[in-house]
């Protein structure tokens, strides 16, 4: 491979690609004149000055060296890891142009992928924008040269860990004790033996688990004992897989979150899922209920249900009617009956189903439904859209975490099947990050 021209070049940036990244051409007179080069740290309307990092046949990649005209959209990074670590490429650009940049991105997804254009634009949703990351993967990985163990999220270049002594966006009780993690696993015996931490963090408690590749001394043990006591945190370990995972001692403790405008209470294990931003959560649930209109005696099919985050409220608000969730984890399904049980609710049913895969013969099919819920994973619904009889449906609800996905089965749902695209809206989940989450509405095909 030919190596990289290190000589700094000038680029003005006329776009923003959809991981944050700025957009610029080579110019003429380079030798890949009109090439599209994405550099990191560079906002639309810019002119800076940068350094190629990487080149591919389709385009090239570059740094940020100096921003000789600034955009008049740009602030100061409040964290001072910006720059290195990927977990927030947007802190350089002011907060209102943020949730502007993602809605025109869920818009050209919309219209490029799906061919399809909203009647109407929802207002985005916007809640805590600073040390709201609730849950969360950190990375760990001795470096022998700097006799040093980092622990914190990638750098922009993948391969490396960020040595991070703070994160703005992570929930204080984690974000401002990396420094103090990065000195407890140095000081472990397994400390080449502990690839990842995963942090989640309930209403009362917040729980570690240490992930470790060989048993851990009785040393090691004391000292996450010691640290989890000093720190307020609940320890676990995971030796092996997701089931492996168990406290360091004693009885686990409960873990949960409470949604109070249903008086709802979910209860979780460590390495579930729950969406990161708790105020943003309930506010989202509050517009997919308001979105779905549930009236009194239809049936809401929930499906991608996990714990019962949206279902459970349904149910509160459905009264007579009835509520069906359907998620592929049987774990999650277990303790979202055991939700619904301990928030006393009895109109609601929970199924385990591989949404993906062929579902002819599942009972909770045939069950008929007035109105639809979907809340996939990345990869989107198109597999269970195809197999849902949609006829007689009054109402679609889609929450989505890729504007892609969301664009590919919105296209198939109005081009393929005639349902019209009422309104989208984004919903800033994770802000200071590139992360697209969304909603959509969609209406049946009007009779006759």
């Amino acid at each position: 491979m030919a190596r990289l021209d290190q000589t700094p070049k000038t680029l003005d940036i006329h776009g923003l690609s959809h991981d944050g990244r700025g957009v610029a051409r080579w110019p003429e007179g380079h030798p890949q004149a009109g090439k599209a080069v994405f550099v990191a740290g560079a906002l639309l309307g810019e002119t800076v000055s940068v350094q190629q990092t990487a080149r591919s046949k389709q385009f090239d990649e570059a740094r940020t060296l100096q921003v000789i005209t600034a955009s008049a959209d740009r602030v100061e990074p409040r964290c001072p890891h910006f720059g290195v670590c990927a977990g927030c490429v947007l802190q350089h650009l002011a907060e209102d142009r943020q949730i502007e940049y993602k809605q025109q991105a869920l818009l050209d997804n919309l219209q490029r992928i799906g061919h399809v254009t909203p009647n109407a634009v929802l207002p985005p949703l916007r809640a805590d924008s600073w040390g709201y990351r609730r849950k969360g993967r950190l990375s760990v990985r001795r470096v022998e040269k700097k006799d040093k163990t980092l622990v914190g999220f990638r750098e922009l270049d993948p391969r490396f860990v960020a040595d991070l002594r703070e994160c703005h966006t992570v929930v204080p009780q984690i974000g401002f004790k990396l420094d103090l993690l990065c000195a407890l696993v140095d000081g472990m015996d397994a400390r080449r033996d502990i690839p990842q931490i995963e942090f989640i963090a309930g209403d009362a408690a917040v729980a570690l688990v240490f992930r470790h590749l060989q048993p851990l001394s009785e040393a090691d043990q004391a000292k996450l004992l010691a640290f989890g006591a000093a720190q307020g945190f609940s320890i676990f370990l995971q030796p092996g897989g997701n089931d492996s995972v168990h406290p360091l001692a004693g009885e686990a403790p409960t873990l949960s979150f409470r949604l109070p405008q249903w008086d709802i209470e979910l209860v979780f294990r460590p390495l579930d899922f729950i969406q990161v931003n708790a105020k943003l959560n309930e506010a989202m649930i509050a517009r997919t209920l308001e979105l779905l209109d549930v009236q009194p005696g239809e049936r809401v099919l929930d499906l991608f249900c996990g714990l019962g985050n949206f279902t459970l409220p349904l149910a509160r608000m459905a009264g007579d009617g009835a509520v069906m969730g359907v998620e592929g984890d049987a774990g999650l399904v277990q303790r979202a009956r055991d939700n619904a049980a301990r928030n006393g609710l009895a109109n609601v049913q929970f199924h385990a189903a591989d949404l993906a895969k062929d579902l002819l013969g599942q009972p909770w099919l045939k069950a008929g439904f007035d109105k639809l819920l979907l809340d996939p994973a990345r990869a989107g619904a198109i597999e269970v859209l195809r197999q849902l009889p949609l006829k007689g449906l009054k109402r679609i609800v889609y929450v989505s975490c890729h504007p892609g996905s969301l664009a590919r089965d919105a296209g198939y749902l109005v081009n393929e099947c005639g349902w019209t695209l009422r309104a989208a809206g984004v919903m800033d989940m994770f802000p200071h990050t590139a992360h697209v989450e969304s909603i959509a509405v969609f209406d049946p095909p009007k009779k006759g």
